[in-house]
């Protein structure tokens, strides 16, 4: 089992370090649901050793992205592999709250040969199963979500549904409000081998 923890501090980075984390996401303003990170903190986290993923978001809010805002993503995206981060972490939505196929396939292609991870904008969309089929096809990596829930113990039907339709082609990775009292339960009911949360703990407390 592997415990994936979000952090935007080096205070954060060394809780993380602690818990024995499988892989590090690495952002910034977590308060803002996590923007890309400081150069100086993916630095540190890769210098651990520890796989670590970045996320690749300029700004706060609406994951809808203006053609405007699309050379700051791909200039994020290059210093973040520069730095030597091991993943990707994005998401990018349509208006009407489908994938963005065009800025999606962009971002994979220009992240070879790291894997991507579409974040939790994926709780947004309209189709749940309908995304994750285009993800597939997009190749992307993995998807971060709740199951559309506000959390991902509450969401824990809906994860396992996402982790059948998805068959071994795409990762489901339950993330939000994981702590060490529900991450068995969700392990349990979704079928996965992986978690995300921003609160680190031993993994020997839940395996």
């Amino acid at each position: 089992m592997l415990l994936e923890v979000c952090f935007d501090s080096s205070a954060g980075l060394e809780r993380a370090l602690a818990s024995r984390a499988g892989r590090f996401e690495v952002c910034s303003s977590l308060d803002l649901d996590g923007l890309t990170p400081e150069d100086e903190l993916l630095r540190a986290a890769v210098a651990t050793g520890t796989p670590c993923v970045a996320m690749i978001r300029p700004r706060g809010g609406s994951h809808v992205w203006t053609a405007a805002e699309h050379p700051q993503i791909f200039a994020d995206l290059a210093r973040a592999k520069l730095l030597g981060a091991q993943g990707l972490v994005f998401g990018a939505l349509t208006a009407n709250a489908s994938v963005d196929r065009d800025l999606t396939a962009r971002i994979v292609d220009a992240a070879r040969p790291l894997p991507v991870t579409f974040h939790r904008a994926f709780d947004q969309v309209h189709d749940r199963h309908a995304a994750l089929e285009t993800l597939v096809e997009l190749g992307v990596r993995r998807i971060l979500t709740s199951g559309g829930a506000l959390d991902a113990f509450e969401g824990r039907a809906e994860l396992r549904a996402l982790v059948d339709r998805a068959a071994g082609r795409i990762e489901i990775l339950p993330g939000g409000g994981v702590r060490a009292h529900n991450a068995l339960a969700i392990l349990s009911a979704t079928g996965v081998n992986e978690l995300h949360g921003s609160v680190p703990f031993a993994w020997p407390s839940w395996r």
